[in-house]
């Protein structure tokens, strides 16, 4: 089982699913799963400062992954709604929706049940010292704001959207305020985490250095069979 955490636009996503393509695993990205409850909340028109309406709404929803064809699909009420969670107007949803305590309590149920057979990367923020505290693996990946700052903007504009990178800076910094600072679950890099910055690595050394860690780990478990 490998965790792996840290802050937007970290190289999280990408890293943690090539990472599991490398190792035959299964990649599952928590983040989908807040962006899935943030559609709903945006569908049913509540306001954010619901918490309680919110909370509500929880119960009488279901988020799921799914690997179809080798490829995460993420399901909101059994409907495939991975394309419609990637637009930026439910990213910024997500980082409200996430700071309420009922909402991961039962994404993070979710995950567990996912996870506890291992076999699984899973990539998020609180991975490694909530979901998974036991993970074989905990990876926490760090980069200067500016440098997460362009990384967005190249993957918004490959999505075909022209965005500047003042307003994007200060949607960033905003997010990482909210992952430190909220009561639940806030993002925290544990003593026992591989940390290293990504700043001026390339995906496939970022890969490379997870899956020689895993390796490593695999080859001393096997040691001891």
């Amino acid at each position: 089982m490998i965790a792996i955490d840290g802050p937007a636009a970290s190289g999280k996503s990408t890293t943690a699913r090539l990472v599991a393509e490398r190792l035959g695993y299964l990649h599952v990205d928590t983040g989908a799963m807040y962006r899935a409850m943030a559609l709903k909340v945006l569908e049913e028109g509540i306001d954010f400062s619901d918490t309680s309406s919110i909370e509500t709404l929880v119960d009488s929803t279901e988020v799921t992954l799914k690997s179809i064809n080798g490829e995460l699909r993420t399901f909101l009420d059994g409907v495939d709604v991975t394309e419609k969670i990637r637009s930026r107007e439910v990213a910024k949803a997500a980082s409200s929706v996430s700071t309420i305590r009922r909402v991961r309590e039962a994404m993070v149920k979710e995950q567990r049940r996912m996870g506890k057979d291992g076999g699984i990367v899973l990539e998020g923020r609180d991975i490694g010292s909530v979901v998974f505290p036991d993970a074989d693996l905990k990876i926490f990946l760090t980069a200067g704001l500016e440098k997460r700052v362009r990384r967005r903007q190249v993957e918004l504009q490959k999505q075909g959207l022209q965005v500047d990178l003042e307003p994007l800076r200060k949607e960033i910094a905003d997010r990482d305020r909210k992952d430190a600072t909220r009561d639940a679950s806030p993002l925290v890099k544990l003593p026992d985490a591989i940390e290293f910055d990504t700043s001026n690595l390339t995906i496939e050394e970022q890969v490379r250095i997870v899956v020689e860690k895993a390796k490593e780990i695999i080859r001393r478990q096997n040691q001891r069979l």
